[in-house]
């Protein structure tokens, strides 16, 4: 049976009082000792409470979805845009989030370190950082271990709980080996990360033979050919949807917009189920 979340928005609620972030970073270790669990990634403060409207119980934000509201690759974004968005996120909604950290936006364990730093001040209460540069190569491993270890050294001192998960990007990055992915997993383990994530595992196979090769909890990227149920019988105990909502969010309004440009046709601007309750959903801004 998962842990109680914290107070979720009604329809029609006109102020709810956000748990402090304390109380944020205990309720999210302890969704991590619980029943396995899906978090999604929003990508701005709209659609993190539509999730937190809808029953989830902890929010990511992703990386790639907050360049999309910039319109900017990826990898353009610095590490104080990320923590303002961390901010607006943090404070929209009353949920435990977590920030999707890139390499910490550095190469250097001390940049993995003040990534996690500048998150935590935001408002987040997990954090994760890569093995992928954005210079285009995977750390070799003693020194993403370094990098993990800063991190984790930085997650231990700010006084209150925080989740820091370690990524391993072999899978995302055209090197799909689960060997070389278990022996990255478990010396970040060694090295202090709360939890162990490899976006793009393929297979039931691949996933069972990380979570059986590691001894805490193991993430897992949602993809659209696997289950809920399969994975966490794989034995995940996080699910995340990366880019992929913000992804079908903006794949939408372009099919809209491509029906309305080329032929005329206004059916797909129905709104979607959901959409009218969030609508309602207010927060008073007074306090």
């Amino acid at each position: 049976m998962q842990p109680a979340g914290p107070p979720r928005l009604q329809e029609g609620d006109t102020h709810a009082v956000a748990p402090d972030q304390r109380q944020k970073g205990e309720i999210f270790r302890g969704l991590h000792r619980g029943d396995p669990f899906v978090m999604p990634n929003p990508w701005d403060e709209g659609s993190a409470r539509e999730l937190e409207a809808l029953g989830f119980k902890a929010l990511a934000t992703t990386s790639f979805g907050f360049a999309l509201t910039l319109g900017r690759r990826d990898a353009d974004v610095t590490r104080d845009e990320v923590a303002e968005h961390v901010r607006t996120l943090a404070s929209g909604t009353t949920l435990p989030l977590s920030a999707d950290l890139h390499n910490g936006y550095g190469a250097r364990p001390e940049d993995a370190a003040a990534a996690i730093a500048s998150a935590a001040e935001a408002g987040a209460v997990g954090g994760s950082i890569e093995d992928w540069d954005p210079a285009g190569h995977i750390y070799d491993l003693e020194h993403a271990a370094e990098r993990v270890r800063a991190a984790a050294e930085t997650a231990r001192g700010l006084g209150f709980p925080f989740v820091l998960t370690a990524r391993a990007e072999n899978h995302t990055r055209h090197h799909p080996y689960v060997e070389d992915t278990i022996a990255r997993l478990r010396a970040y383990e060694e090295a202090g990360a709360d939890v162990l994530y490899a976006p793009g595992l393929g297979t039931v196979e691949e996933i069972r033979a990380v979570c059986e090769a590691v001894s805490k909890p193991v993430s897992v990227l949602a993809l659209p050919h696997l289950t809920i149920d399969a994975i966490v019988e794989a034995g995940a105990q996080r699910i995340s949807t990366g880019p992929s909502l913000a992804d079908v969010a903006y794949g939408a309004m372009a099919a809209a917009a491509r029906a309305m440009l080329d032929g005329g046709d206004l059916s797909l601007l129905t709104p979607q189920v959901g959409l009218r309750q969030w609508r309602h959903v207010r927060r008073s801004s007074a306090g």
